[in-house]
């Protein structure tokens, strides 16, 4: 599929060689190259956590010859081609790609390539190239490692690229090579040259080197490939900002990870602020890893914003917050408990176990979590908490902000009433900010609106509680429908008539009598409600 020349930015957006803006939407391909313990279903394991230990375990439960083929297995099977057109069906335009360097160079003294690993990674593009997707090199494992942690396969959790000469050196031979490789290349969107530099923790002191590393990288870049966009991270999980005092070139974006926290526009406005102050396009290059609700509060924002978002990860064992889901091997816990310390499970054990694993992950064998896109991209059915109304175009048209006080913090800039109905609890998992809990009290007078990607017929139903009875009304352009509410019941819903053409439409939710807390919407087809 032909693309129209190369991404670059214009001012604050990513445009492609015709000047069309090009709002990213796509996917990361977590542990097809960088394996992460918690892919497998190993939480809290360091002696699984990542990939050279991965590697070093598999060996041990199945002996050296079978490991090799296994690899070999896994990448071929992990991520093909038939993800990739998956990928595009579900509308997404890109994908990014983590890479190890040990893909491309041998570890140890001097510089010794690895044909087979650029090979491998040309294959790839190719096949996105196939499908019209953008793809992004993502250095997610630096030489010695920049994070200082496990995500970039580190020996000892330091970051020691920026401590040791050879591994700077040998990072920006690679990143010269991987350019020279692509200069050419239009479906390649562009380079993140690090991901999340500098974990938070006694390293800042490295930050002047990783400045001036990113300045060699594209120095060396920029020698062989003039044209491609350059992505460039932060430190601390590519959330702290102090890096970008002046653009480190003129055709870059600012990239940034978001997992954590509430899911509304306070959470996105100092990359926002600094991407205005610079004159830089923004990307959410990695997120995710949440509840669907989550998903359906931040993306939509995002993009409102002209904030392209990569999700992460594309597919892991047993879950149900990426798009597919890798059904677990019989016997599979046997692998877990020998990595938490228990018994060796038997060779052939292993190696049967395994062996399923590796008919499991291919596409068509996988479990289709069809919720996960459909929140993303608030397509009918779908659900999300009423606390997280539409904040753009703003107060008057998005929602009433009437003067009434809110209790909690969330949302409180928008003068709508927000409490909680219950208090915090035990996080349920690393990322859980419990935003849950909020519900949104409308009372009389007062609206929200909710923006969907839907077409003809929709039912709106609400999860709400009032202590006396009310009237909703339910409106899309000309169409109304009231909705009564009572002290008694708890759920309430109406049909809508949208157009009958694809494209967004804001749903108005207002309270013509009384008042109730409305704590969640559920969007779906009429006959499902």
């Amino acid at each position: 599929m032909g693309m129209s020349g190369f991404l670059h930015r214009d001012g604050r957006r990513i445009v492609d060689g015709s000047g069309k803006e090009m709002l990213l939407l796509g996917w990361g391909l977590g542990n097809l190259y960088v394996k992460e313990g918690y892919m497998w279903g190993a939480f809290n394991t360091p002696r699984f956590d990542r990939s050279r230990r991965i590697e070093q375990v598999i060996e041990e439960l199945t002996g050296k010859e079978y490991a090799r083929r296994f690899w070999r297995l896994f990448q071929e099977r992990y991520i093909a081609e038939s993800d990739f057109r998956a990928m595009r069906e579900a509308g997404c335009n890109s994908v990014r790609i983590p890479l190890d360097f040990r893909q491309f160079m041998e570890e140890g003294e001097g510089i010794v390539w690895r044909e087979e690993g650029f090979t491998e990674l040309e294959r790839r593009i190719d096949q996105c190239e196939q499908y019209g997707l953008y793809v992004f090199l993502d250095m997610h494992c630096a030489p010695g490692g920049q994070t200082g942690a496990n995500i970039d396969n580190s020996v000892d959790d330091r970051p020691r690229l920026f401590m040791d000469a050879d591994n700077l050196e040998k990072s920006a031979a690679l990143w010269r090579r991987l350019a020279k490789m692509n200069r050419d290349r239009e479906i390649v969107g562009g380079y993140d040259l690090l991901n999340e530099p500098l974990a938070p923790g006694g390293c800042d002191h490295l930050m002047p080197v990783l400045e001036q590393h990113y300045r060699d990288l594209i120095r060396a870049i920029r020698e062989v490939d003039a044209n491609h966009l350059l992505s460039i991270e932060g430190a601390h999980w590519a959330t702290d900002l102090r890096i970008f005092r002046e653009r480190f070139d003129e055709n870059m974006a600012l990239h940034f990870h978001r997992y954590a926290g509430g899911p509304d526009l306070s959470s996105l406005q100092k990359y926002l602020d600094k991407a205005e102050e610079m004159n830089l396009p923004l990307w959410l290059g990695e997120s995710g890893e949440n509840d669907s609700e989550w998903y359906a509060a931040l993306y939509p924002l995002s993009l409102r914003l002209g904030i392209g978002v990569n999700l992460w990860p594309w597919k892991k064992l047993n879950c149900a917050n990426s798009p597919y889901s890798i059904r677990k091997p019989k016997d599979y816990d046997l692998i877990l408990g020998y990595v938490q310390g228990g018994p060796h499970p038997g060779f052939a054990r292993s190696r049967r176990i395994l062996d399923e694993y590796l008919e499991n992950v291919l596409l068509e064998n996988c479990d289709l979590n069809d919720a996960v896109m459909r929140h993303v991209l608030r397509r009918p059915p779908f659900s999300l908490y009423a606390v997280d109304f539409d904040e753009l175009p703003g107060k008057g048209v998005s929602y009433s902000g009437s003067a009434f006080p809110g209790q909690d913090d969330y949302r409180k800039n928008t003068g709508m009433c927000i409490c909680h109905d219950r208090e915090l609890r035990e996080p349920r998992f690393a990322f859980d900010s419990q935003w849950d809990r909020f519900v949104l009290w409308l009372h009389e007078g007062e609206f929200a609106a909710y923006t969907i990607q839907a077409k003809g017929a929709v039912a709106c139903r609400i999860q709400y509680a009032a202590s006396a009875p009310s009237v909703l009304e339910i409106s899309a352009g000309n169409e109304r429908a009231a909705v009564e509410l009572t002290a008694e019941g708890s759920h309430a819903s109406a049909p809508l008539s949208l157009p009958n053409r694809e494209g967004a439409s804001a749903i108005k939710i207002s309270m013509k009598r009384g008042a109730a807390q409305i704590k969640k919407i559920t969007f779906c087809p009429p006959s499902a409600d």
